[in-house]
């Protein structure tokens, strides 16, 4: 299989780079905003541009020598996507001219000897002289505005001179796996431990992911897309703009999951927001796996398996059904187990039950348990039902009146088939259906 080319954009911050690679993917994927320092991990998307697919990397500004305890970091990405790319847009910004950190970027680029475009961005009504930016020592510069669009098209047909044509690879097959929580409970470091690199930035700071990370896995001949996504925190404590923008992302990539990894802290123990996160996954219909990280902490505090396993089905009762495992990020102590788990909650998302199953089974409940209306004390019988979806598990049951179910007589329902038939991690739908009347003749 060849492999994708790979096209990284680089520049100081606040050029426009997360402009630029939206606008090529052609969908609001990285976060923008006014201030430098919005994109502080690599941040990757599959284009395509006339039959050319090609891989495409956002990266932190490059803020050489700097001493930010974020920034520092997202230059040493950014770096790293500079060694791994095969055409490089280095992008300058029209309006403000040529300074002298482009100038220094320029240097650090003319070492690496990999093919590197300059690209002035927001240039769409500027009319002044910008042979300036010919000092950078690169053959040419190619004029656009990330905004609008303008000379995109042009630019995308010189990166891809020369590089190899390939077919997008198809997707479908690859498990979408989410990594959600709180901040700086360990998503990034989980996401590192399992590509084996420094993915994404790992920082004691919370708040230090703001982009949804992702990245194709293979683990045993099966494929994942793992997302690292930000923290989710209440709203109250979201001070930037951007910061909000980060936690719709984190949501956005949980309705697009097929299984949420939810990841707790083993030291600092439960909080409310862990129940809030956990909701957030069931209502997306997401299969749900249970990840107690830095567990190599808590073994040293003697904290009992069994006693936070008891904590955790206390504090987050509406998932009974999904399962715990406990990792360390650190010393990767139970990935494998988590992956298991992965599979199997996967698995079970998919699953059918024939329709004969479930009508023997619904038959049993109902006769163990009759069942009640929602409103009102009119008997209620359940005419028939079958499995009408997957991914989460849908059925619709039949009954004889114009009423809902009564919620807990759902709950029963859903429990006898999960008994009967297993969907570990992943929630059950239940549709109530009525019978309509015939008219009288």
């Amino acid at each position: 299989m060849i492999p994708l080319p790979r096209i990284a954009l680089v520049g100081r911050p606040n050029v426009g780079k997360s402009t630029l690679f939206n606008r090529i993917c052609g969908r609001r994927k990285a976060i923008t905003d006014g201030r430098p320092g919005s994109t502080r991990d690599r941040n990757y998307a599959q284009a395509s541009w006339q039959g050319h697919a090609f891989e495409l990397v956002d990266t932190g500004g490059l803020l050489l020598g700097s001493d930010d305890p974020l920034l520092g970091p997202a230059t040493v990405q950014a770096e790293r996507a500079i060694e791994e790319a095969d055409v490089l847009l280095f992008l300058v910004d029209g309006r403000a001219g040529l300074l002298p950190d482009d100038e220094a970027i320029a240097r650090r680029l003319r070492r690496e000897g990999t093919r590197v475009l300059v690209v002035v961005n927001k240039t769409e009504s500027r009319e002044e002289d910008l042979s300036e930016f010919a000092r950078l020592g690169f053959d040419g510069a190619h004029f656009v505005s990330a905004e609008h669009g303008q000379g995109v098209g042009d630019l995308l047909d010189a990166a891809l001179a020369g590089l190899p044509s390939v077919a997008v690879e198809e997707e479908a097959s690859a498990i979408s796996l989410a990594l959600v929580g709180r901040p700086n409970v360990g998503k990034s470091s989980i996401l590192n431990r399992l590509l084996g690199r420094e993915r994404a930035v790992v920082s004691s700071i919370p708040g230090t992911t703001r982009d949804s990370v992702d990245e194709v896995f293979e683990r045993k001949g099966r494929r994942y897309r793992l997302v690292d996504t930000a923290g989710i925190r209440k709203v109250r404590l979201l001070k930037e703009n951007v910061d909000h923008v980060s936690v719709v992302q984190s949501r956005r990539a949980i309705e697009r999951a097929h299984v949420a990894v939810v990841v707790l802290d083993a030291e600092e123990g439960l909080r409310e927001m862990d129940a809030t996160i956990g909701g957030e996954v069931l209502e997306a219909g997401a299969g749900v796996v249970i990840a107690v990280n830095k567990w190599d902490l808590a073994i040293e505090k003697k904290i009992s398996q069994r006693a936070f396993e008891t904590d955790v089905r206390e504090h987050l009762k509406f998932l009974p059904w999904a399962p715990v495992v406990f990792i360390s990020a650190t010393t990767g102590r139970g990935l494998s187990g988590l992956f298991d788990a992965v599979d199997r909650v996967h698995a079970a998302r998919g699953a059918r039950v024939t329709t004969g199953e479930l009508n023997r089974l619904l038959a049993h409940a109902t006769e163990a348990n009759a069942p009640k209306a929602d409103k009102g004390n009119q008997p209620v019988r359940i005419l028939f039902g079958s499995q009408i979806g997957t991914a989460p598990p849908t059925f619709a049951v039949s009954i004889n009146h114009p009423v809902d179910l009564h919620f807990s007589y759902r709950r029963y329902l859903e429990n006898r088939i999960r008994e009967a038939f297993g969907f570990e991690g992943t929630p059950i739908r239940l549709k109530v259906r009525h019978r309509a009347r015939k008219p009288r003749s």
